[in-house]
C-alpha cells in the first residue's frame, strides 16, 4: 500500500456529503476543518472546496451545490472532456469541475434514485445510466480523474494503488442431475429424448447411474485452482425455500446441499445470495439468511442478490436490517464494467436518509453469464475482457471481482470453452 501523506481539506461549513466522498476517494489520511487560520498554516497537501480562492493552496475546488443539498433531485449533467476522460458538474478552480460532486453522484448512484423505467425484473437497466450514454461504464472513472490530480501533484499527493483478485462464485443450481427430484429427471429425459439430445440423454444415465461425475460438481476443480494459486474465493449459495420463476435452486433442506455449504464453510467464505421472490416478501430474506447461519455455524456477512436485483434504497436497506456487512451486488447483470465508476470497496451512503452507512459496498466489474447471454460475444473477446478488466484494476488499485457459475464451468460441450478461458485466465494472472 502506499504510504498516505497527510491532506487538509478547508470547506466554510460541515458538509455530510463532502466529508463522505473526500473520506471515500482520498483515504483517511485527511482531516476536515472550517478555520482559514489552521488551513493557511498547515504544512502538507491541502485542498479548498469553497468559491474563495486563497492562493496557498494546491487544489482548489469551486463546489457544484450537489454536496450541499439533502434531497434527490434530477442535476443537470452537460459532460465535456478534461485529460481525455469525460467529466460533468463544470466550475472555476485549479480543475474545471466538481470531482467531489461528480465523484458522489456517480459513486451513490444517484441517477437509480430518480425515476427511471425498469427492466422485465424490476431493475435499473444499463441503458439508463450516464456511463453507458457517455461511453464509459468500462472505466473507473473517479479513481482515473483522481490519478490525474496525483500527477499533477506527484510530491504531495500519492493514491494508494493496492489491489488484489477476488474471485466469486454463483451457486444457483448446485447440481444438474444428482439430487435432483425423480419428476424432474424424468420430464428432463423425455424432454432430451425428444429432441433427440442423445448425448444429454447418455450422460444423465450416466450420472444417475453412478458411473459420471454431475457435470455441474466442479468443486474439486475449483478446490485444486484456488488452493495451487493461493486465491480466497467467496460462494454465494441461492437457498430459495420454494422453486419458483428464476429460483431454481435445489431444495436447501437436501443433505447434499447441506454437505456441499458446511464442507465450503470449513475453508472459504460463504454469502447469501438472495432469491428474487425474496426481493418481494422481506421475511424469505430473513428465513434464508438463518439457514444459512445454520449450515456454516457463523453469522453472515456477505450477500449478493440473484440476477442482481437491486434497488436503492430499499435492497441495502434490506441487507443493513438484515445485518448483513457486505454486499457484492455494485454491477450490472446486463453489461461487464463499472456500474459505479469505482474498484474499491466502500461504504453506503444512503440517499434517501442523507447519511453513510456501515455497509460495504464491493463492486464487481465481470460476470460470465453477462457476457454469455447478454453481451453475446465470441470467446476470445470474452477472454480479452476478463483480462482487461484485471490490468485496469491493477493500474488505479481496488478489488478486481469476478463472477462465475458452477454450471457454466462445467466440461459439457455448450460451455466446455468458458471452462478453459477460466483455466487459463487464473493460471497466467498466478497468484494473488
Amino acid at each position: 500500500m502506499s504510504e498516505q501523506i497527510p491532506i487538509l481539506l478547508y470547506t466554510p461549513h460541515p458538509l455530510v456529503r463532502f466529508n463522505y466522498i473526500a473520506s471515500t476517494i482520498l483515504g483517511e489520511a485527511i482531516n476536515f476543518t472550517n478555520s482559514i487560520e489552521t488551513f493557511f498554516s498547515f504544512d502538507g497537501f491541502k485542498i479548498n472546496y469553497s468559491t474563495n480562492c486563497f492562493g496557498n493552496e494546491q487544489l482548489h475546488i469551486v463546489p457544484h451545490g450537489l454536496l450541499e443539498q439533502t434531497g434527490v433531485e434530477p442535476q443537470l449533467i452537460d459532460c465535456f472532456e478534461w485529460k481525455g476522460l469525460t467529466a460533468f458538474f463544470k466550475t472555476n478552480g485549479s480543475i474545471p469541475f466538481d470531482i467531489f460532486a461528480a465523484s458522489f453522484y456517480l459513486l451513490t448512484r444517484y441517477e437509480e434514485y430518480l425515476p427511471h423505467k425498469k427492466d422485465e425484473l424490476g431493475r435499473y437497466s444499463h441503458t439508463n445510466s450516464l456511463a453507458f450514454n457517455k461511453n464509459f461504464l468500462h472505466q473507473p472513472l473517479i479513481q482515473l480523474w483522481m490519478k490525474q490530480i496525483e500527477l499533477k501533484y506527484t510530491s504531495l499527493f500519492i493514491m494508494d494503488r493496492s489491489w488484489s483478485f477476488v474471485p466469486t462464485y454463483d451457486i444457483d443450481i448446485a447440481y444438474s442431475y444428482s439430487n435432483q427430484s425423480i419428476l424432474r429427471n424424468v420430464i428432463g429425459f423425455f424432454r432430451d429424448f425428444i429432441k433427440g439430445n442423445s448425448n444429454d440423454v447418455v450422460e444423465r444415465l450416466a450420472v444417475l447411474g453412478g458411473t459420471k461425475k454431475d457435470p455441474y460438481d466442479v468443486y474439486d476443480w475449483l478446490d485444486l485452482m484456488h488452493s495451487s494459486l493461493q486465491l480466497k474465493p467467496i460462494y454465494f449459495f441461492l437457498l430459495a425455500a420454494n422453486k419458483k420463476g428464476f429460483d431454481k435452486n435445489i431444495n436447501p433442506n437436501s443433505a447434499a446441499i447441506k454437505n456441499l455449504i458446511s464442507n465450503h464453510a470449513k475453508n472459504y467464505e460463504i454469502g447469501i445470495h438472495p432469491s428474487i421472490q425474496s426481493t418481494e416478501n422481506k421475511g424469505l430474506l430473513k428465513n434464508e439468511i438463518t439457514q444459512l447461519k445454520n449450515l456454516i455455524g457463523n453469522e453472515v456477512k456477505a450477500s449478493r442478490n440473484h440476477y442482481i436485483k437491486i434497488e436503492f434504497p430499499n435492497t441495502y436497506q434490506e441487507l443493513n436490517h438484515a445485518k448483513i456487512k457486505h454486499d457484492y451486488s455494485m454491477g450490472y447483470p446486463t453489461i461487464n464494467g463499472f456500474r459505479a465508476s469505482y474498484t474499491k470497496p466502500h461504504y453506503w451512503f444512503n440517499l434517501k436518509d442523507n447519511i453513510s452507512t456501515a455497509l460495504v459496498v464491493h463492486p464487481f466489474c465481470y460476470m460470465d453469464a453477462t457476457a454469455i447471454f447478454q453481451e453475446r460475444i465470441a470467446i476470445d473477446k470474452a477472454s480479452a475482457d476478463l483480462q482487461y478488466y484485471l490490468d485496469t484494476v491493477k493500474n488505479v488499485g481496488g478489488e478486481c471481482i469476478t463472477i462465475f457459475h458452477n454450471n457454466f464451468l462445467t466440461g459439457q460441450a455448450a460451455f466446455k470453452e468458458w471452462k478453459d478461458l477460466y483455466a487459463d485466465f487464473l493460471l497466467r494472472n498466478g497468484t494473488r
